[in-house]
């Protein structure tokens, strides 16, 4: 039933997907194209700012997208919908970066401050403030909050147990309590405490992941013209029709999207805790983090793992980490595994502390000063989940994470293009 389900949402929110970032893409002139403004807004600051930088707040998104989706996600996208899904993640990178756009700036419009006079916003305050429908604003909120509890932040915790079970047997148990014990002690700092873990964590994991990368590129050089043309050839496998090319592409979309996080509006959350309020350069800010997600990380990711003998493997209840692992493994020995495991544990990590603040934002949603007693029940039962996400199955996880998204993401589109007007460039 959830399989079918799945389908149908998807099918929903791919069409609602490509036809709104195709729409805000021709609006826009394409402006996510526009790389020189793009970067300029990034590492340039106001004097006057107070809260965090474009830049603190890029790293915040990126905690929250690069993560299980770049690196398990990709690997799963291949070997469930074949290598044409690299290509069609890589399409819906430039046309989706719209919907990055267009769900930023009318984030910033209508971000509100809380209590403590620190700016908050995303999906469920723009459809509550902009389109005056404060019904859907709480179910948006509350959808917001059980996706990144039952499925983003448990699949982060999955990945990091499967991830080290393939280097060494240790009870799925012992991994939760100690992965919620760290977990803890930063969730329970605070949303600054959270920013700056992940203003350390990301750049550096980010560098090192494509330095590996590069060098296995590097060494496989040869076989990457042939690797492009295959991804190409299987993208446009028309035969047979609904099992071969619509496979692919909704494949390409669900995992790209999983990975990026565009047109889900989640992104619009972290940006709304700028101080900044330019919205055409806060847009162009997160446009940057789809460019970095989809194109650099996930494309190392595929071309890692195509370029070892990864079909040749079979694998039970799949992640998709163990496809990535077993590449690296290929190309470097046992120093590769040793990579993937730190990369994983870290992008999946700064995704769980990111998770965390984007659900205290949407609780916040219903009440603007929660008491401490309150938060940190919050922060328990989160801690929970990021428990239960390392002895779940796998596939049972993907299932749920999958049809949260889309549901996320038809809701979100439909805002962005109710709004589309309040946007001037």
């Amino acid at each position: 039933m959830i399989i079918l389900t799945n389908k149908l949402l998807w099918a929903v929110a791919s069409a609602l997907i490509i036809i709104s970032g195709i729409y805000f893409s021709l609006k826009f002139k394409f402006i996510q194209l526009n790389i020189k403004k793009i970067l300029t807004s990034t590492f340039k600051r106001d004097k006057n700012s107070k809260g965090l930088s474009p830049l603190s707040t890029l790293m915040l998104t990126l905690a929250g997208k690069i993560g299980v989706g770049s690196i398990a996600g990709v690997a799963l996208a291949i070997y469930i919908g074949g290598p044409g899904t690299i290509f069609w993640m890589w399409v819906m990178a430039l046309i989706s970066a719209s919907n990055t756009f267009a769900e930023t700036y009318i984030g910033i419009i209508y971000k509100e401050k809380d209590e403590a006079n620190i700016y908050k916003g995303g999906p469920s305050y723009y459809i509550k403030n902009g389109l005056n429908k404060k019904n859907l604003a709480i179910f948006c909120a509350i959808l917001i909050i059980i996706c990144y509890l039952v499925g983003f932040i448990p699949i982060q915790a999955n990945t990091i147990t499967k991830s080290i079970n393939e280097i060494i047997s240790i009870n799925p148990i012992i991994i939760g309590i100690i992965l919620c014990s760290i977990s803890a002690l930063i969730i329970f700092g605070g949303i600054e405490k959270i920013s700056n873990a992940s203003n350390k964590i990301v750049p550096t994991m980010t560098l090192l992941y494509l330095l590996v990368a590069g060098i296995i590129v590097i060494k496989n050089i040869t076989m990457i013209p042939n690797i492009l043309l295959t991804i190409l050839k299987d993208a446009f496998n028309f035969k047979p029709f609904f099992t071969g090319f619509m496979s692919t592409l909704i494949i390409g979309i669900q995992r790209g999207i999983f990975a990026n996080e565009s047109g889900l509006g989640t992104g619009s959350i972290a940006s709304s805790t700028t101080s900044d309020n330019n919205p055409l350069k806060t847009g162009y800010v997160q446009m940057l983090g789809i460019y970095i997600t989809t194109l650099l990380i996930c494309t190392s990711t595929a071309l890692i793992i195509m370029t070892s003998n990864y079909s040749l493997i079979n694998f039970t209840d799949i992640n998709g980490i163990e496809i990535t692992q077993y590449a690296f493994t290929y190309h470097l020995g046992n120093i590769g595994n040793i990579i993937i495991f730190i990369s994983i544990l870290f992008f999946a990590f700064s995704t769980i502390l990111t998770g965390y603040y984007y659900i205290e934002s949407n609780l916040k949603f219903f009440k603007s000063k929660i008491s401490h007693k309150q938060l940190n029940i919050v922060k328990i039962i989160t801690i929970i989940f990021l428990f239960i996400g390392c002895i779940i199955s796998s596939e049972q996880l993907w299932d749920i994470v999958d049809c949260l998204v889309a549901m996320l993401a038809i809701i979100n589109i439909y805002a962005l293009v109710k709004l589309r007007h309040k946007i001037k460039l």
